[in-house]
């Protein structure tokens, strides 16, 4: 599978982690993506493809929007897939939206939802005829700050957000309104309209993040050492947030992760996507 990613110029950068371009043979028929501190767009060029949660499968041919998830969703690809993207920081994807981001929460939504239907296929179609993956990400990085538009109370979340993820999620709530100067209300309500979630949401995706990001598949993790690190009070609670945002107790999942690294070795989604039992 190929993948080509690069960072955006600013003013995409201080919204988007990466453009991605991803072509290629998926490793199983069915992935888990877990919740993670990231937003994301897809513009589909090849097959559509699925996405599954809570037992449901719905269709995207154009492509999709996720704004951060709270729980994990099931991707199924075709045999043969081709798509450009972007990874949104937490905030990163309001600008781009004609609505809060709270409506789309745990709701994929297709791209022509989002944008309307000409507009997504002259996208697609465009992005079909550029020369190559490089090509592909300046056309959508150019589209991109063609749309971008301003967000009220932008900074203010991108500030607290900030906080919240060089914490690792261990913050309290109230110490980031105290420092943002407004109520814990104001807060929850400018996250919601732009995250799509509350700053207590966010910082337990966080936490969990940066915990998943700390396990070793090739070696021993010693469980309750990993739940102190990463501020979780004990590993029952460890446990039971894991098994909340993954479907996997804690052992289940890092074997899981090993079944991929054994069975694909370097390949481009080890790391947070997982085989789907």
């Amino acid at each position: 599978m190929e993948y080509v990613s690069r960072v955006p110029r600013p003013p995409l950068n201080g919204l988007i982690d990466d453009l991605y371009f991803l072509e290629g043979t998926a490793p199983y028929p069915w992935l888990t993506l877990p919740p993670a501190p990231s937003a994301l767009l897809i513009v589909n060029l090849g097959a559509p493809f699925q996405i599954r949660s809570g037992g449901e499968a719905a269709e995207y041919a154009d492509g999709c929007v996720v704004t951060m998830p709270t729980r994990a969703y099931e991707f199924s690809y075709p045999r043969w897939t081709r798509s450009v993207g972007v990874h949104f920081k937490p905030w990163g994807a309001a600008p781009f939206l004609a609505m809060p981001a709270a409506e789309l929460c745990d709701r994929p939504v297709t791209l022509e939802q989002v944008w309307g239907r000409p507009a997504a296929a002259e996208l697609r179609d465009r992005l079909a005829a550029a020369a190559g993956p490089h090509a592909m990400l300046a056309l959508l990085e150019h589209e991109l700050t063609r749309r971008l538009r301003d967000s009220a109370g932008l900074g203010l979340v991108r500030r607290a957000s900030g906080l919240i993820a060089a914490n690792g999620g261990a913050v309290a709530i109230g110490d980031l309104s105290a420092a943002a100067g407004v109520s814990s209300t104001h807060l929850a309500q400018r996250f919601k309209e732009l995250v799509g979630v509350t700053p207590k949401r966010l910082a337990r995706i966080h936490r969990f993040a940066a915990a998943v990001f700390a396990i070793d598949p090739a070696g021993p993790v010693d469980w309750g050492e990993l739940a102190v690190r990463a501020g979780y009070f004990d590993q029952a609670h460890f446990g039971h947030e894991f098994r909340a945002f993954t479907g996997f107790t804690p052992t289940r999942y890092l074997e899981v992760r090993r079944r991929f690294l054994r069975d694909h070795p370097g390949h481009v989604f080890d790391g947070w996507p997982l085989p789907a039992d």
